[in-house]
Parts: C-alpha cells; sequence; structure tokens
C-alpha cells in the first residue's frame, strides 16, 4: 500500500514536459507583446530630461537676471550660473551659493548651447541626441528662448 501512494505523490509531484512548454509558450508569448513598448523608452525618458534641464536652467537664468540687471553673455556662459565670472562684466549681487550646483551637460553627455547678444532675450538649447543642428525625433533641437 505504501509503494502504490509514493507512486501516486511521485508523479503529481513534478510538471511533465509539455506542461513545462506551455507555461515557456506563454512567458514568450508576454515578453514579445512588452519588449518592443520598453525598448525605446530611454531616448523618449533622455528628452524629457533634457526638456526639464531647460526650464531649471532658464529659471537660473531668469535669478541671476533678477539679482545682476542681466544675462551673463556668452562668453561667460553657463558657468557663470555655478561660478562667479571674473570676465566683464562682473555681476555685482552674484548669489554666493551660485544659481546651479554644477555647469550642466544634456542627457547625451555634451554641453547646453548658450547665447546672449544683450538684447535682452537668450537662447538655450540642446542638439539632441546627434549633437548636430536640427534633426528628427531624438536628434531633434530642444530649446528654451526666453524674452
Amino acid at each position: 500500500m505504501k509503494l502504490a501512494t509514493a507512486r501516486v505523490r511521485s508523479r503529481e509531484a513534478g510538471l511533465t514536459l509539455i506542461e513545462m512548454i506551455v507555461v515557456l509558450a506563454i512567458i514568450a508569448l508576454i515578453a514579445a507583446l512588452i519588449v518592443p513598448n520598453v525598448i525605446g523608452r530611454p531616448d523618449e525618458a533622455r528628452v524629457t530630461v533634457a526638456r526639464t534641464d531647460l526650464k531649471t536652467i532658464g529659471a537660473a537664468l531668469k535669478l541671476y537676471r533678477l539679482d545682476n540687471g542681466d544675462y551673463p553673455t556668452t562668453g561667460q556662459g553657463l558657468t557663470a550660473l555655478a561660478k562667479k565670472p571674473t570676465m566683464e562684466p562682473v555681476p555685482s549681487n552674484w548669489s554666493a551659493e551660485g544659481y546651479l550646483a554644477q555647469v550642466p551637460v544634456d542627457p547625451w553627455g555634451k554641453p547646453y548651447i548658450y547665447r546672449y547678444d544683450g538684447s535682452g532675450s537668450f537662447d538655450l538649447r540642446s542638439y539632441g541626441k546627434d549633437g548636430k543642428p536640427g534633426g528628427e525625433g531624438t536628434d531633434a533641437d530642444l530649446s528654451d528662448i526666453a524674452a
């Protein structure tokens, strides 16, 4: 009697080959549906980070202007937000804490492009993934032009 009970338990204890194949097929089907949607997300996330950075840098530039009467020159660049400029015009009320902790770079590791022509508005941009002007998709330029 003990032998018959042991045989029944051993058959019920494991999975058959067919059951394993069915489980693997289901996992493969789910992976095939999900993976294509997840693969493109890192580039989209970088674009979102760049847009957020542009807004943050733009806000820091506006604070700089409020304190000092004008934006940093193109020559001073975004470095003026992290370290007090020594070249003319030297800001008179530069914040001792600075306006940004460090000079920012875009999510692709390239510096943001900053231009100020003295007209009262600045041009701040990232050239996107390819690092070149123009482009489409993740290669497209992202900008913040403030007045």
